[in-house]
């Protein structure tokens, strides 16, 4: 699976201190959303995944 979150970005954004694993888990989640939100744009017949489909 392909990093789709930038550690960086995931540190600058909180002043708690980020665990290795928690990378994972995270870049875990983003892909989930984004299979689910493709999988509702492709049902209602569109090609283009949009914030509703999130």
């Amino acid at each position: 699976m392909a990093d789709l979150i930038v550690k960086a970005g995931v540190r600058d954004s909180t002043d708690a201190n980020v665990s290795a694993d928690f990378y994972d888990a995270l870049d875990e989640e983003v892909h989930n959303l984004i299979e689910d939100a493709a999988r509702r744009a492709s049902d209602n017949n569109r090609k283009t995944v949009q914030a509703r489909d999130l």
